[in-house]
C-alpha cells in the first residue's frame, strides 16, 4: 500500500519519494467522499484555449543559440528568439543583420508572433569557409512599425569567433569567454558525447555545459578511442532601444498629392511622375479653376498638350479608381463613357483592374486619353499613357497610410513600371522604399533624390501634382475670386 514500510510478504520497501507521497494523497482524497478534503473548493480546470505565457524578462533580449565554432565546413545556422519584448510593439518586427560573414554583407528577415503570443524564432545562415580567423561583428537592428503605432527601434551587436583550423576546444572556449564575460554560456539541445567501451559496446552520455563550464570526461586509458562532440553555445544579448515612442509620427512634408519632376527625361522615362494617396481617385478633365477630379487629364497631340479641343470631351468626373478586396477596380461615372480593352463596361458598373488593361477615355471618340495598367502593387496601382502623352506623365495611385511590407512580395508589373521606384504613403506623406536595404526616405522638396534607387536623374520632388500649372492656376483662382466678389457687390 502507498506509504507502507513493508509489503504483505514482510519485505522492506524503499522509502517513498515526494512524488509517491503526493500520488498517495491524491488517491486517498479521491476515494474518501464526504471528508473535509472534499469540502475544499475544487481546483479549476486548466484552460487550454490559450497557451500559458512565461513571465517576461525585465528588459528585451535577443537569445542566440546554435553557435558551433568548429561546425563542419564552416557553415553556421544561428537561432534567434526574442524575450521580454514590450506588449505595445507591432505583431511583426523587421530584423536587419549586417556582418562581413553574411552574404552580400546584409540580410533582412521578420519576427512574427504566433497565435499564442510568443515570437517565432528566426534563423540566420552563413559560412566562415575561406574567412580569416578572428572575431567578426554581427549588428542587429530590430524595427517595430505598424499602422496606428509609433515606430520603435532596438539595436545590439555581438561577436562571432572564426577559429583557426587547428585550434583546440580549450582555446576556442577561452577566446569565446574573453569576448563574452558578462553573458551566460550554455549548451543547447543536450550535446551528446559518444564513446567506445572496451568490450565494443557504445555508450551514450548526455553532456550539458552551463555557465561557461566545459564538461571533462575521464574514461581511463583502457577506454580506447573517444569521439566527443563539442556542444553549441548560446547567450543573451540586451536589446537597446534607440527610437523611443514620442507620440504619433509626423511626416516632415505632409501631402496627399505630389509629383517627381525630371528636368531632362531620357527615352522611356516621363517628365512628370504624379503621385496620389487617396481612398478613391477621381479621373477627369483638366480645369484651371475648381477641378472636379484628382487626376486631371488632357489630350496630347504630336505637337504637345492641348487643354482645349478634344480635352473638352472629357467629363469633369469621368472615372473612379478605388480599392476592391485584394485588388483595385475602376468605375465609369462619365457622360461620354470609357472603354476597357475595347469594351464599354457600362455606367456605374465597377470592373476589376488587370495588368495590361487598356483604358480609353472616351467611348465615343477614341484617342483622347489612352492609359494602361502597368503595375498592380499591394498598396496601389501604376498607370502609364499609351498616347502622345506617354513621355509626359505617368501616375501612382496609392492607398493612404498603407505600407506594402518588407521584403516586398513580387507583384505583377510591366518592364516599364518595374524600373520605377517603390513609393508609399505613411504618416501623412510620401516615402521612398529601397528594395535592397529596406531603408525608407521621406520625400520633401529639400530631399536629395540623386542617391535614391530607381529615381531618374536629375529629378526633384514637388509638393503639387501639377507644378507646371501651379502659377497659372494660382492667378486664375485669384482672378476668379475677384470677379466673383465684384459680381456679389454689384448684385
Amino acid at each position: 500500500m502507498p506509504g507502507a514500510p513493508t509489503c504483505e510478504g514482510g519485505h522492506t520497501q524503499p522509502a517513498p519519494s515526494s512524488f509517491d507521497l503526493l500520488s498517495a494523497m491524491r488517491t486517498a482524497r479521491a476515494s474518501s467522499a464526504g471528508t473535509a478534503l472534499d469540502a475544499a473548493p475544487a481546483e479549476p480546470a486548466p484552460n487550454y484555449a490559450r497557451p500559458v505565457q512565461r513571465a517576461q524578462s525585465a528588459r528585451p533580449q535577443l537569445h542566440i543559440s546554435g553557435f558551433d565554432p568548429r561546425a563542419a565546413g564552416g557553415r553556421q545556422a544561428l537561432k534567434m528568439t526574442l524575450r521580454g519584448m514590450p506588449e505595445g510593439c507591432a505583431p511583426g518586427l523587421v530584423l536587419q543583420l549586417q556582418s562581413d560573414l553574411i552574404p552580400n554583407g546584409a540580410s533582412q528577415q521578420s519576427f512574427v508572433r504566433a497565435s499564442g503570443g510568443e515570437w517565432r524564432p528566426v534563423f540566420a545562415e552563413f559560412s566562415s569557409r575561406g574567412k580569416e580567423h578572428g572575431q567578426y561583428q554581427i549588428s542587429i537592428e530590430l524595427t517595430s512599425r505598424h499602422a496606428g503605432l509609433a515606430t520603435r527601434k532596438w539595436v545590439c551587436t555581438f561577436v562571432i569567433l572564426v577559429p583557426r583550423p587547428d585550434a583546440t576546444l580549450t582555446e576556442i572556449h577561452r577566446i569565446f569567454l574573453s569576448t563574452h564575460k558578462n553573458v551566460r554560456v550554455m549548451a543547447d539541445d543536450a550535446a551528446i558525447a559518444r564513446v567506445s567501451a572496451p568490450d565494443g559496446h557504445s555508450v551514450d552520455i548526455d553532456v550539458t555545459a552551463r555557465n561557461a563550464g566545459i564538461a571533462q570526461l575521464d574514461l581511463g586509458a583502457s577506454a580506447g578511442k573517444v569521439d566527443l562532440s563539442f556542444p553549441t553555445i548560446a547567450w543573451d544579448e540586451d536589446l537597446i532601444e534607440i527610437d523611443m515612442p514620442q507620440g504619433p509620427a509626423v511626416h516632415p512634408h505632409p501631402s496627399r498629392a505630389a509629383s517627381l519632376v525630371n528636368a531632362a527625361p531620357e527615352a522611356g522615362t516621363q517628365r512628370q511622375v504624379r503621385l496620389f494617396a487617396l481612398d478613391e481617385c477621381v479621373l477627369g478633365r483638366f480645369e484651371l479653376v475648381d477641378p472636379e477630379a484628382n487626376l486631371l487629364l488632357t489630350h496630347y497631340t504630336p505637337d504637345g498638350q492641348d487643354t482645349n479641343g478634344l480635352t473638352r470631351r472629357l467629363s469633369g468626373r469621368h472615372a473612379v479608381i478605388r480599392r476592391a478586396g485584394a485588388g483595385f477596380e475602376i468605375e465609369d461615372v462619365s457622360r461620354y463613357g470609357i472603354l476597357l480593352d475595347g469594351v464599354w463596361p457600362g455606367k456605374h458598373k465597377p470592373t476589376t483592374l488587370r495588368l495590361g488593361m487598356r483604358i480609353e477615355l472616351t467611348a465615343s471618340i477614341k484617342g483622347i486619353v489612352v492609359l494602361t495598367v502597368s503595375a498592380i502593387m499591394p498598396h496601389g496601382v501604376i498607370l502609364h499613357r499609351l498616347d502622345h502623352g506617354a513621355s509626359a506623365e505617368c501616375y501612382y495611385l496609392l492607398m493612404p497610410e498603407t505600407h506594402p511590407g518588407y521584403p516586398l512580395k513580387a507583384y505583377p508589373a510591366t518592364p516599364q513600371a518595374a524600373a520605377l521606384p517603390i513609393l508609399l504613403h505613411r504618416d501623412g506623406g510620401f516615402w521612398h522604399l529601397d528594395q535592397v536595404t529596406g531603408k525608407e526616405t521621406a520625400l520633401a522638396p529639400a530631399t536629395p533624390l540623386d542617391k535614391l534607387s530607381r529615381i531618374a536623374r536629375p529629378s526633384r520632388f514637388a509638393s503639387d501634382p501639377y507644378p507646371e500649372h501651379w502659377i497659372i492656376r494660382t492667378h486664375a483662382t485669384d482672378l476668379y475670386e475677384t470677379v466673383a466678389a465684384g459680381a456679389l457687390s454689384t448684385a
